[in-house]
């Protein structure tokens, strides 16, 4: 599959990690010497979870998750399906869910439902590289983004169409 020529940029690598520099420093204030543990829900949150733990100050223990709510295509699915989401005893901790973009919420609320039901965590927060606000089917928002985008298919920074240009080191859309 060879169509990079037809992805449109939106932000820059540069652009990407002045934004995530901005956000860790929110949650190091945030934060402070306290132990975080943060789930990355993989594949298409890795990177930016691991340029975001490089500027975070406190001591860190990273999660990896696998849930998908998107088939082959374009198009959410709108069901979440939870491929591994085996945890340690999260009780009395704080926790960060790091994803890469919130469209229509339902991966959110499920994480965050899931959560709630098998933890009592001393504080949960969500935070989304990418906040599609207009998409939204449920009322959801993540407490920490870098970037509200408009309703187009994005790619590129561990973004993917079908397993593709999660390699790239910009986000772009592709026109459908």
């Amino acid at each position: 599959m060879t169509i990079t020529n037809e992805i449109k940029p939106i932000f820059t690598e540069k652009l990407i990690q002045e934004k995530i520099i901005n956000l860790s420093e929110k949650i190091n204030n945030i934060y402070k010497n306290e132990e975080l543990y943060l789930i990355c829900v993989l594949k298409g949150s890795v990177m930016f979870t691991v340029d975001l733990v490089k500027h975070l100050k406190m001591p860190v223990k990273m999660e990896f998750i696998r849930l998908s709510s998107y088939g082959s295509g374009t198009i959410s699915s709108g069901k979440v399906n939870a491929v591994d989401i085996s945890l340690p005893d999260l009780n009395n901790k704080d926790v960060l869910i790091i994803e890469d973009i919130v469209d229509t919420g339902h991966t959110a609320k499920f994480l965050i439902d899931f959560l709630n039901n098998n933890f009592k965590t001393k504080s949960l927060k969500f935070c989304s590289l990418l906040d599609k606000k207009i998409k939204r089917e449920v009322d959801i928002d993540p407490d920490y983004y870098c970037f509200e985008v408009d309703d187009k298919f994005l790619v590129g920074y561990g973004l993917d169409l079908d397993g593709y240009y999660r390699n790239l080191p910009y986000i772009g859309y592709i026109e459908q």
